[in-house]
């Protein structure tokens, strides 16, 4: 009895100690995160403003970015962080990208469908491809009347490094356990069969990029089909198909906000 009164104390003391720590642990971390900037970094406002500007310049990326890329992750953080802070009452996407990898663009067009802030998207030089899907997430889409809008479409394409290897002396060698896992490599030519997979391919991702936009833009589906070439527009032309809501620049979109948020544009400040 006497053996098991002491096991039991000393369970009941080791998982004291435990708490303990675990509670000594979170204390010293929300200090640390206090004391190190990092909770201002997860904050758009100190009470100056009330807009957060989230930008999206360059090739959308799934992970890392180089210079001309932006991480899709990176926008998703900002939205969310932009939803934490209690003097955020809105968001600004800020767009100059050409579009990127198809899931990464729409990663950040679902977190904007998601978020519980009233959001614009506004397409200043150009927002095409993807970057125009994610664009499509927001709750209206302004565009510069000098913008370049749409591009709905999904590519594939690569250069072909046969002939050059040829006259370099360069042999490909494929060493793979399926006839099609080396398919659009491009220094093999490329089949009659594997041209019509990566086809395939296309058309399908091609199809729920149209459901999208009509959805998001409630456009009748083939209105979408119609205009989803790959070709883009001029802002004016973006307008006319539905593709935006309004012509203009980052001020204008103070109307919209203040009406919104219910304040006077002059109350609606972004965060920049």
């Amino acid at each position: 009895m006497n053996f098991l009164r002491t096991l039991g104390l000393a369970a009941l003391a080791g998982a004291s100690m435990l708490i303990i720590f675990y509670i000594g642990l979170h204390l010293w971390g929300a200090w640390n995160d206090e004391w190190s900037g990092y909770n201002a970094s997860l904050e758009y406002s100190t009470g100056w403003c009330n807009v957060a500007v989230v930008p999206v310049a360059g090739t959308i990326v799934p992970y890392g970015a180089l210079d001309g890329e932006v991480n899709a992750d990176d926008v998703v953080a900002a939205l969310r962080s932009a939803e934490r802070d209690e003097d955020i009452e809105a968001v600004l996407l800020r767009i100059d990208s050409g579009g990127g990898y198809p899931a990464a663009s729409e990663t950040i067009e679902k977190a904007l469908l998601a978020s519980t802030l009233p959001s614009v998207a506004l397409i200043r030089d150009i927002g095409t491809s993807g970057a125009y899907l994610a664009a499509t997430g927001a709750n209206v889409i302004y565009a510069s009347e000098y913008s370049d809008v749409g591009s709905i479409g999904v590519t594939m394409s690569y250069l072909d490094n046969v002939i050059q290897n040829e006259r370099e002396g360069l042999h490909f060698v494929s060493l793979s356990s399926a006839p099609y896992k080396d398919y659009g490599n491009p220094n093999e030519s490329l089949s009659k069969e594997a041209r019509n997979l990566i086809e395939r391919d296309l058309s399908i991702y091609h199809d729920v990029f149209v459901r999208e936009v009509a959805q998001n833009r409630r456009i009748p589906l083939e209105e979408v089909k119609h205009l989803a070439d790959g070709a883009s527009m001029p802002g004016e032309l973006a307008l006319q198909n539905k593709l935006i809501d309004f012509l203009g620049v980052q001020n204008d979109t103070r109307v919209w906000f203040a009406e919104r948020l219910g304040v006077s544009p002059d109350e609606v400040v972004f965060c920049e």
